[in-house]
């Protein structure tokens, strides 16, 4: 079988707070149940293929590039904050869910981290716009000390955590030229997917990172290092039911970051630990599509989860 393709949408014209074109689509029956999909770091819209052709069957699903990534536009430098996520988060969904409307909301490592700014500079709009969230291989915080690329002992971590900042801050912003395309290559697909991952989804992520303005890649890097070096975004206002979704094999944002949220998050619905790498979204699609459709089934029917 080849890879799924994503069915055609519906664009919606959708700009944040400061004008950052969102390129944003809608798929799925026009009045159905809303499930909102924010993506991570050097992906686009794309990355959800599984979610988008599975539950578009039966749901409106919702997905975003974000700033720098995809078909949005590519702000200055100066653009890429935990406040631009979070607003860029809200555009959307003013312009996607209906006044009166509710909506499960997920997100996958960086998207993750807007859903959770969002919460955050938000909290007074969660429970009026959102049923349920989902948060897949992402994090609050902390980020150099969980990626598992750079092993040195513990003596050594300050060195390690420096090293790793400046990897990650030049990584994300170098251009992407044919003579470096193989040893990215295998540097991506060893943070982004498990060993044992389809050797295309290991392509088609790196793809999608090649395919990420250099800018947006730069900006998005940075702003990670800047805001959530050292310390950890609270959690605070996310207060509807939520599921944490976390990966055995994640060597970007380990198994751990996702229990740290399952163990500090107001509402926790459940915590799923899945075989695999980062990319649980498309390595275990038909786990993580269960887990959405629950959401999404619970908000549509109007009833209250627990866990």
């Amino acid at each position: 079988m080849g890879p799924t393709p994503v069915p055609a949408g519906r664009r919606v014209h959708v700009r944040g707070a400061d004008g950052t074109r969102l390129h944003t689509e809608v798929f799925g029956p026009a009045d159905g149940y809303p499930i909102v999909l924010a993506h991570g770091i050097t992906c686009s819209l794309q990355v959800w293929r599984e979610q988008i052709a599975d539950l578009s069957r039966d749901y409106r699903v919702i997905a975003f590039d974000h700033r720098g990534h995809g078909r949005s536009s590519v702000p200055p430098r100066s653009q890429y904050t935990l406040d631009h996520l979070a607003a860029d988060v809200d555009a959307v969904l003013d312009a996607t869910v209906k006044p009166g409307e509710k909506a499960v909301l997920a997100g996958h490592s960086m998207g993750g981290i807007a859903i959770g700014a969002w919460s955050h500079h938000f909290r007074d709009k969660v429970h009026q716009r959102v049923d349920g969230v989902a948060l897949i291989n992402t994090t609050t915080g902390d980020i150099i000390r969980q990626v598992k690329f750079l092993m040195l002992p513990s003596v050594f971590s300050a060195g390690r955590n420096a090293i790793g900042s400046r990897i990650v801050r030049r990584f994300g912003g170098i251009p992407t030229v044919p003579a470096a395309a193989g040893p990215s290559r295998r540097f991506v697909a060893a943070l982004a997917v498990g060993r044992d991952a389809d050797p295309e989804v290991a392509s088609f992520v790196y793809d999608m990172f090649h395919r990420t303005p250099r800018a947006g890649r730069g900006g998005a890097a940075a702003m990670l290092m800047d805001a959530l070096e050292g310390h950890h975004l609270s959690l605070d206002g996310l207060t509807v039911p939520t599921v944490v979704i976390g990966s055995s094999h994640d060597r970007l944002l380990p198994i751990a970051a996702s229990r740290r949220i399952a163990a500090t998050v107001p509402n926790l619905l459940d915590l799923v630990e899945l075989p695999g790498g980062h990319c649980a979204i498309l390595e275990r699609p038909a786990e993580v599509n269960a887990q959405l459709r629950r959401l999404a089934e619970a908000g549509a029917a109007g009833t209250s989860l627990s866990s």
